[in-house]
């Protein structure tokens, strides 16, 4: 999973020094360079905490949030991979419709195998 999002924030990296067309992302709905910012700068804080919270669990990091508190954040994530896997199914580009909702239904379903296991991931 941290290779995943290692590989997610490097893509969002690329679409926000605009190395990568921002219409291929947020289902193609982005008017604007402006928009563009503010929705990548977002994601990218996102899923740095994201992140952040699987070195946690996976022991790699020091533990500084509780068990409890990050099986929390693993279950929303789960939810929210989830309606963003629906999102992908209705963007305008064929890439983010296949790659998206193929990443997005891995990364909710990840996220739920994590948040249920009881002890750290080695």
């Amino acid at each position: 999973m941290s290779a995943i999002l290692l590989a997610v924030i490097l893509f969002h990296l690329l679409i926000l020094a605009q190395i990568i067309p921002y219409n291929i992302a947020w289902g193609g709905k982005l008017a604007n360079v402006q928009e563009m910012y503010m929705f990548e700068i977002i994601s990218l804080a996102i899923n740095t905490l994201l992140l952040w919270v699987v070195l946690q669990k996976a022991g790699w990091r020091r533990q500084v949030l509780s068990h409890r508190f990050i099986q929390i954040v693993l279950i929303v994530f789960a939810v929210l991979f989830t309606l963003n896997t629906l999102g992908n199914l209705m963007a305008n580009n064929w890439i983010e419709k296949v790659f998206g909702t193929v990443l997005t239904t891995l990364l909710a379903w990840l996220c739920l195998n994590l948040a249920i296991r009881e002890k750290r991931v080695d």
